[in-house]
């Protein structure tokens, strides 16, 4: 059964172009990890929206191997280059069990 972690993260409109940014040069372990399924970052169509980043996983065990590795420290430990104003209130880590998917390629 897939698993799918959702990362809401609220970040004020000044700070957006920034917070895209830091993605697109992030270390890119992730997509080495086994079970490793895809990622997505979504940007909120609503000015005070939050950005959802996905991670798919073959598994909620290839998720929580992941979270362990040490690849998972390193991709982690690089100071952000935001400042905390950038970020608003809210947001927060979901993880959920795929039990219906529907789709091309899927």
């Amino acid at each position: 059964m897939q698993y799918v972690v959702a990362n809401r993260v609220p970040v004020h409109a000044e700070f957006r172009a920034a917070f895209e940014e830091r993605f697109r040069q992030r270390a890119g372990e992730v997509e080495k990890q086994p079970g490793f399924v895809r990622m997505e970052v979504l940007r909120p169509a609503q000015d005070d929206g939050l950005y959802v980043i996905l991670t798919h996983w073959e598994s909620r065990e290839a998720f929580q191997n992941w979270v362990r590795s040490d690849d998972f420290k390193r991709a982690h430990q690089q100071p952000n280059p935001l400042p905390k104003e950038a970020f608003g209130e809210g947001g927060g880590i979901e993880q959920h069990e795929v039990i219906i998917a529907a789709g091309k390629g899927i």
